[in-house]
């Protein structure tokens, strides 16, 4: 994959990536489950977004098997941004990198290949999910905004805040398809 100012990453094994299907939405929905770290939703939720938003999503497959998941959609009000909901990995396979390269051919989909920006919410006590969007825009040599969004108030129960980071903007060249 290339994006214009990025170096190519190497995958660490042979992973495939490809949007996500309507089928794909039990996947989803296992994938955040057993990562472990995730808020998870109901199965019906990820099938909605394997339906609706397949073309955002990605799945990450090592010997046919989905290891990994970039959940993300174009927000109505900012077609050029495209915001990452979710990024989860198998345990097994956290800590090796992986986030990042799963993002870069995230951003190579297809759908994502007109957006300037890349954005997501992360909790104040994500440390793993902060260092990897600082990672993502290092790679992209960008910047890297982080500002107040949702506020603790905004949630229902106990949860941190969740600053918006804002990645870009992005110097686009030919991407390579990801799927």
């Amino acid at each position: 994959m290339t994006l214009s100012g990025s170096t190519t990453l190497t995958p660490s094994f042979p992973l495939v990536f490809r949007s996500a299907r309507p089928a794909d939405g039990a996947t989803l929905w296992r994938l955040v489950q057993a990562a472990g770290t995730l808020e998870l939703n109901s199965q019906y939720f990820y099938l909605l977004l394997a339906t609706d938003f397949g073309d955002t999503c990605l799945i990450a497959e090592l010997d046919g098997q989905a290891v990994g998941m970039v959940i993300g959609y174009h927000p109505p009000r900012e077609p050029a941004t495209a915001f990452v909901w979710q990024v989860g990995l198998l345990p097994k396979h956290q800590g090796k990198g992986l986030g990042l390269q799963m993002l870069m051919a995230w951003l190579s989909l297809p759908a994502n290949t007109h957006c300037q920006w890349v954005t997501a919410t992360v909790a104040d006590d994500n440390t793993a999910s902060q260092a990897l969007f600082k990672r993502l825009a290092a790679e992209l040599q960008t910047g890297c905004e982080v500002r107040p969004h949702f506020t603790a108030e905004h949630f229902a129960h106990d949860h941190p805040a969740e600053p918006l980071y804002r990645i870009g903007p992005l110097a686009r060249g030919t991407p390579s398809r990801a799927d």
